[in-house]
């Protein structure tokens, strides 16, 4: 069986980790594929005999992508039995059977991130893949409920679940024990669904009441400062002198600040399945996470302290609990669970064989 698959994603956060999580699995086995993307983010599969990279600069959702894709990447993507595309964008052209991604529909759920014709452009294209694809997956029984409400019932919707990367378990099993210091990590785009003025509110009022730490905003301050102004404010108080903004950082310096971290806060009120708890439990930081339903069904099994959504007193009280009042206890659960059912329950070698088998 040859498989084509859009790997233009695969420099993006979720999808990106999702594609390059999948990759690996995809290509080690018996199939033929083609892989169009940008050529140099691809060399890793240079070796592989089964494979053809294709080099294409052509932006999703663009019209270009849409009406008029070239037509000669067309001719050797429809060389191919199957299309596959971790994300909703479908090239224009294509004729062979299509498989779709959809890792959220956030947007018809909070319609207040774009404007309305945002929003009507994406539901375009989010009822083009539904309606192209011969099979939809998704990353949580969460979004599937979303996907089926949105979009229908009509398509099947399968859950495959984001998983931890190799190179976060590698990090860890090679750095061993790390000391903590006095730092609480989010990680993050800067889009209101991810909840950070919620999480800068609580750190004001902790910080009133004697947090030594200082927060750690995985994410572009300049980006911050245009999508949420009440934010910003908040931030001005502190002079940045106890809110540090990384700006875009690789994986392994992304791999440094979760491990010496004493605390992952991710405050989200909407995801698709949300990685950043997984990683740093994986690292041996312990997370404090929103108690939105997709963080119930992905984490109930696993030692992460929930707030209620949104309640920035109760997201400050808990990190006090954890970082002041009972520190000898959340010391305790900063222990890497590397042997547990973390690791083995969300892998992307499932999640690539469910894909696989779903092609067959």
């Amino acid at each position: 069986m040859k498989i084509a698959i859009d790997c233009r994603h695969i420099d993006s956060s979720g999808i990106g980790v999702y594609l390059k999580g999948c990759l690996p699995f995809f290509l080690d086995t018996k199939n033929e594929f083609i892989l169009f993307g940008n050529s140099g983010q691809l060399q890793f599969a240079d070796q592989n005999k089964n494979t053809k990279i294709i080099h294409c600069t052509v932006k999703p959702f663009s019209p270009r992508d849409t009406f008029f894709f070239p037509k000669i990447i067309l001719k050797q993507i429809n060389s191919a039995d199957i299309f596959y595309s971790p994300s909703f964008n479908i090239p224009g052209g294509i004729k062979i059977p299509i498989y779709t991604t959809i890792h959220d529909i956030v947007f018809p759920d909070m319609p207040e991130l774009t404007s309305k014709i945002g929003l009507v452009l994406r539901m375009w294209f989010f009822r083009r893949a539904y309606k192209k694809s011969c099979i939809i997956y998704t990353v949580s029984e969460f979004s599937k409920s979303r996907i089926t409400f949105h979009l229908g019932k009509l398509k099947p919707i399968i859950v495959t679940y984001s998983a931890i990367q190799d190179s976060f378990i590698k990090y860890k099993v090679k750095a061993g024990n790390i000391s903590k210091n006095e730092t609480i990590i989010f990680i993050g785009n800067m889009k209101k669904n991810k909840g950070l003025g919620c999480l800068l509110d609580a750190f004001k009022k902790a910080k009133n009441e004697g947090l030594p730490h200082n927060l750690v905003i995985v994410g572009n301050s300049e980006n911050f400062r245009t999508v949420d102004n009440l934010s910003y404010k908040i931030i001005e108080l502190f002079e940045n002198k106890n809110i540090y903004f990384t700006g875009y950082i690789f994986d392994e310096l992304l791999m440094d600040y979760l491990s010496q971290a004493s605390l992952l806060i991710q405050p989200s009120l909407y995801e698709g399945f949300g990685l950043p708890p997984l990683e740093a439990m994986v690292l041996g930081t312990p997370a404090l996470i929103s108690d939105i339903p997709v963080f119930k069904e992905v984490y109930k099994d696993f030692p992460v302290t929930f707030f209620r959504t949104g309640d920035s007193d109760d997201l400050k009280n808990k990190m006090m609990d954890i970082l002041i009042k009972n520190k000898s206890s959340s010391n305790k659960t900063s222990v890497p669970i590397l042997s547990g059912e973390l690791v083995k329950k969300y892998t992307f070698e499932k999640t690539s064989k469910i894909i696989e088998r779903e092609f067959k």
